[in-house]
């Protein structure tokens, strides 16, 4: 729970007929702590006002504000699609927000009860988009180009995650000098924030802007890549 921090952070308000960005009220993360409890429609009918005030609109607000130099984000729904799903539990415990620039690639910021976290990269692939991948990871030029860019992340603090196979691609040899990259069908570079003071402040939106600008060359090779 997160209810011993100090009550930093507020809902956004208005300047001149704009929304501001205010950071992250603490109540929102205790919003999240609470539904991984009870994640029924009852607690969410009961909590609805403080989903849309401390967890939504805090969101849009930011998106908002990074929308002129990086695109409109798409801000998820909180509902899980339980279709096809073991897990019926019907809401998502945690509220994100995703700007593409390519079909599967762009940029990603998150609300959960673990804080906040920023990423961007190549999220889904479907068989035509892995081809693609692949293909220009192989490439001398490409794929020393995308082995830069990660060792630069990798070197200010930016963890490389997304799904992996554990073998070899089918058709690439195991000792292929870039065959880490290759085994992953998704690429992303994610930074947390966690639980830190600042996520509960209108700096946030400048660390996240200059987080996202620093992911442009992952965005872009990731693009570029996946659009041949």
């Amino acid at each position: 729970m997160h209810r011993d921090f100090p009550e930093t952070g507020a809902s956004p308000h208005r300047h001149n007929g704009a929304v501001t960005f205010q950071g992250f009220p603490v109540a929102a993360l205790d919003f999240y702590d609470d539904l991984e409890v009870d994640n029924t429609k009852s607690f969410w009918e009961s909590h609805k006002d403080v989903y849309k005030e401390q967890v939504h609109a805090p969101m849009v607000a930011l998106t908002d504000a990074l929308a002129p130099e990086f695109g409109a984000a798409k801000v998820f729904r909180p509902y899980r699609d339980v279709r096809f799903s073991r897990d019926k539990a019907p809401y998502k415990t945690h509220q994100g927000a995703f700007v593409g620039l390519a079909p599967a690639a762009g940029w990603y910021v998150e609300l959960s009860a673990r804080g906040v976290r920023v990423g961007g990269g190549f999220y889904e692939a479907d068989s035509t988009r892995l081809a693609a991948f692949r293909a220009a990871v192989q490439d001398r030029r490409q794929g020393a180009a995308l082995e830069r860019v990660v060792a630069q992340l990798n070197a200010s603090g930016w963890t490389i995650e997304g799904d992996r196979l554990k073998t070899s691609p089918r058709g690439i040899s195991a000792d292929h000098p870039r065959i880490e990259l290759l085994r992953h069908r998704s690429l992303v570079g994610m930074r947390s924030y966690g639980f830190e003071p600042v996520i509960h402040t209108p700096e946030l939106l400048d660390r996240i802007r200059a987080d996202w600008r620093a992911l442009h060359p992952l965005n872009d090779w990731c693009a570029t890549a996946l659009a041949e």
